[in-house]
């Protein structure tokens, strides 16, 4: 048995006629609106500005100076055949040889402090060995107290006959007597000198002393 829609109560058959009826409520709802506030005016309001005038003092008018003109470049003197003019107003002729050698440029001044390298086959040492050397150092006390440990290196200069002619200090260890002290106990020691083919030769030599308390 198939059953019927009542067609009273079908929604599909109304939904036209329901869009219809709501957009014509619409437009007649904006025409309204439209028309009743037409005439809506808005009130300006226009308030009194005082203008005040500034014055301003008159600036003078500078004028820019004109800079004097550079002076003329002197001009070329150029030989004249008269015989009138003086002679502060010519140039003196100057005779330079150019095929003169000029002297050499003077010697250095001498270092006593240079360290030169000579080359030698057998190294200086000292008698005792460098231990006679600790054994000579004397720790400063200012040093001693304040801590102060290291090496310092000089350089000496040991002559033909073994004796230390010349130091200089290449690695300082501060301002407590230890570069003093170094020196020191590096000149208090005999040297057996350098030799060069069986020869004696003043040489220079690196002597690291170290400071160690105990």
């Amino acid at each position: 048995m198939a059953f019927r829609k009542n067609p009273e109560v079908d929604l599909k058959l109304k939904y036209k006629k329901t869009i219809e009826f709501t957009t014509v409520i619409s437009l007649l709802l904006c025409i309204l609106i439209f028309q009743a506030f037409k005439k809506f005016e808005h009130k300006q309001v226009i308030k009194d500005i005082e203008i005040q005038k500034i014055e301003v003092d008159q600036i003078p008018q500078t004028k820019q100076e004109k800079l004097p003109p550079p002076p003329s470049r002197p001009a070329i003197p150029i030989e004249s055949e008269s015989e009138d003019i003086p002679d502060d107003a010519t140039i003196d002729e100057t005779d330079i040889d150019f095929e003169e050698v000029p002297p050499p440029p003077p010697p250095p001044p001498e270092d006593d402090d240079q360290i030169v390298f000579v080359p030698y086959d057998e190294a200086p040492s000292p008698i005792g060995g460098f231990a006679a050397i600790q054994r000579n150092l004397e720790y400063p006390e200012i040093a001693r107290k304040a801590g102060i440990e290291g090496t310092v290196i000089v350089y000496a200069q040991i002559d033909r006959s073994g004796k230390v002619i010349r130091t200089k200090v290449v690695k300082p260890l501060g301002n407590s007597g230890c570069n003093e002290a170094a020196v020191k106990a590096i000149k208090s020691v005999k040297w057996k000198p350098a030799k060069q083919r069986d020869k004696p030769v003043t040489v220079w030599v690196s002597v690291p002393v170290k400071f160690k308390l105990k």
